[in-house]
């Protein structure tokens, strides 16, 4: 009996093992950004012959400038994914710069594809998720230089400056192309627009003030 119990649980074992992403079967696979405009990827994107492959398909250059946070939010993503590093395509993994200006926000979002990990370079941030339905718990913390958080991947998250300096934090990401839904862009400044009476409904908002958000965003 203990002989089936064993089998059973090494089957088990490798049926859950076969079922997670397979492994690349290559080095890499250098992104193209020229392929025919009729052609069809599901995942990732088509690959550069490797014989051709340079060092400036690996390579970016320019995390330390710090970026532009003159915009209504007070902050500024730098990203490095698959569009400025090719080579990124099918290994998993992407990075992010990040400038706060003072008081400076990073609107609540969702990366989609893929959990976060930030490690605050200067400042002081307050950073947290919320936990899916039906807890909606919130996560939170703040963050000074040196300290790191998580994000689990596809939960609401937020970053805000709350000192009187900027601040700048270096995010790393489980994927080459994460993907981001701004809460506020996506719900209020969707195109066309969502039908304010189900915005009003939604949020408990006075349909006027819902037109007034839409209008701004």
């Amino acid at each position: 009996m203990q002989g089936v119990q064993f089998l059973l649980a090494i089957s088990l074992a490798f049926t859950f093992a076969s079922a997670s992403d397979p492994s690349p079967l290559q080095d890499f696979c250098v992104a193209l950004k020229d392929a025919k405009n009729d052609a069809v990827f599901v995942n990732g994107k088509f690959c550069k012959d490797p014989k051709l492959v340079t060092p400036e398909d690996f390579f970016f250059s320019g995390l330390n400038v710090p970026g532009n946070t003159s915009n209504r939010l007070g902050s500024k993503v730098t990203s490095v994914n698959v569009e400025q590093i090719p080579g990124l395509n099918t290994l998993g993994v992407s990075l992010a710069r990040i400038d706060y200006a003072p008081y400076g926000l990073n609107s609540p979002l969702i990366h989609h594809r893929a959990t976060g990990i930030l490690v605050l370079l200067q400042g002081t941030l307050y950073v947290g998720f919320v936990t899916s339905n039906p807890d909606n718990r919130l996560i939170s913390k703040v963050l000074y230089p040196g300290d790191v958080f998580v994000f689990p991947a596809g939960l609401i998250h937020f970053h805000f400056n709350i000192g009187k300096t900027n601040a700048v934090a270096i995010t790393g990401l489980s994927s080459q192309n994460p993907g981001v839904i701004t809460i506020a862009d996506s719900v209020f400044g969707s195109n066309p627009l969502i039908n304010p009476d189900v915005l009003s409904k939604a949020f408990k908002l006075d349909k006027n003030l819902v037109t007034q958000l839409q209008s701004r965003l």
